[in-house]
């Protein structure tokens, strides 16, 4: 697994600008009434990298660190207070759902109290030019998959077709295509096949 470390803050010029545009679109999006799709779906388009096909819904709230790094398939359902941080790629299959309060984050930090530090970085719009250190790891959901309410998809996971993932689960590594799975941390609980569903 690619990590990347680096040194991050939201104020450092390379980040301030596309999240200062995130955020903005991000604004407009929650204010904007589910009723007036058209809108809704225009926004997604600014604020989202690539979405492939009609977004089916995104409902009130729906949080995005930059956007710039995110690709969505078709027919995507996130439910209320859906939040993505991605500072890496996601990638997310066609047909998937998140269920209210799903969090998805590439980022991480280290361990180390030391390595945790803020940190002095010239480049920083922040009065005391600080930064600190960031791990980050891409994120892949096949196709199909049901995210079921309050999960947190971790680091560096990768997520199988047809699979759904229970309530409160905290996924930590990846998870296999057709199977069931929760808890914390979460883990199969049993297979998913076509006459099960």
């Amino acid at each position: 697994m690619n990590i990347k470390s680096v040194e991050f803050t939201p104020t450092a010029k390379e980040n301030f600008w596309p999240m200062l545009k995130s955020e903005w679109l991000q604004w407009r999006l929650n204010k904007t009434p589910l009723w007036n799709i058209p809108m809704r779906n225009w926004l997604l388009r600014r604020l989202i990298a690539e979405i492939d096909g009609p977004v089916f819904a995104v409902q009130n709230p729906f949080h995005i660190s930059f956007g710039n790094n995110t690709h969505i398939g078709k027919n995507f359902f996130a439910n209320n207070n859906c939040i993505i941080y991605d500072h890496e790629a996601v990638h997310i299959g066609d047909n998937v759902m998140l269920g209210p309060n799903v969090v998805i984050t590439t980022a991480s930090h280290p361990l180390e109290a030391k390595a945790r530090a803020y940190r002095h970085l010239p480049t920083s719009f922040d009065p005391y030019k600080r930064a600190y250190s960031e791990e980050n790891k891409p994120i892949t959901i096949g196709n199909n998959v049901w995210i079921a309410a309050g999960a947190i998809i971790c680091p560096g996971v990768t997520i199988g077709d047809n699979t759904v993932i229970g309530a409160g689960s905290v996924v930590t590594r990846d998870i296999p295509a057709n199977v069931l799975a929760c808890g914390v941390p979460c883990k199969v609980v049993k297979s998913l096949n076509e006459t099960e569903e």
